[in-house]
């Protein structure tokens, strides 16, 4: 069970942090989600951003739409490579897709940026 958390300290939070990811990430880009990825870092642990902007919703639809981010992410975490930094932007047209719809575009989108180990 503990494979499974998603701990504040594996969130990345500092604006530095998303300078890097946007500078010297590779992304992908889905029909709800823009998927950025910086693997091969020399921290051991997967750290990952999540970015709702205004242009999602309302306060409601930004945070229902945070939540099904991040238990899709969390879920998958234990398949994500050490030493890897992600960032999921939300597009506008998330606040209206499924969380099944949601999770199959991320699934697809990881396996193009070849993220998960266990499923690519």
């Amino acid at each position: 069970m503990t494979g499974l958390r998603f701990p504040k300290s594996a969130h990345l939070v500092r604006a530095s942090e998303f300078q890097r990811m946007r500078r010297e990430g590779q992304s992908f880009h889905g029909k709800f989600i823009v998927l950025s990825v910086l693997k091969d870092l020399p921290s051991p642990e997967v750290r990952i951003g999540l970015i709702t902007s205004r242009r999602v919703g309302g306060a409601v639809v930004r945070n229902r739409v945070r939540r099904r981010m991040r238990e899709i992410v969390r879920a998958a975490r234990p398949q994500i490579a050490a030493g890897t930094w992600l960032t999921l932007v939300a597009r506008q047209a998330a606040a209206n897709a499924t969380f099944q719809s949601m999770a199959a575009e991320w699934l697809q989108l990881a396996q193009r940026s070849h993220l998960l180990g266990a499923c690519s």
